[in-house]
């Protein structure tokens, strides 16, 4: 049997990342310190993620000093949730960069809103229905 486990994303700043994504509801799982390879793993999921639903693997390398290039081949990660319009507002009081508004997807009726993580990841918000 195969499945997805998780996708990683590298961050500058471990604590402002993991307090950004507890914002979307996830919640720490494990974290793993590799002292001889100077790095920090941290997975992040939902609530009754125990039936293999995916993670979010946060990986911070010790010393770095400089943000990392997200890159143009990445697109973004997506997260359904129960209100859209409200967790922008959350994101925009904690300092969060908002980069689409809430409101309908073009040509459709899906509600969504755009917004960044610290390290400038986009993330889409979709209105659960």
């Amino acid at each position: 049997m195969s499945m997805f486990l998780h996708t990683m994303l590298r961050v500058f700043d471990l604590d402002k990342s993991i307090s950004f994504y507890k914002m979307l509801g996830l919640h720490e799982v494990r974290r793993k310190d590799v002292p001889e390879g100077k790095y920090t793993l941290v997975y992040m999921a939902y609530q009754g993620n125990d039936k293999g639903g995916a993670e979010l693997e946060l990986t911070y390398n010790w010393g770095c000093e400089t943000p990392y290039n997200v890159g143009t081949g990445f697109g973004h990660l997506a997260f359904g949730v129960d209100d859209v319009t409200q967790l922008v507002e959350k994101i925009r009081q904690s300092g969060g960069k908002i980069t689409r508004e809430p409101g309908p997807v073009k040509f459709g009726k899906t509600f969504i809103a755009f917004v960044e993580d610290p390290d400038g990841y986009k993330i889409e918000l979709i209105q659960n229905d």
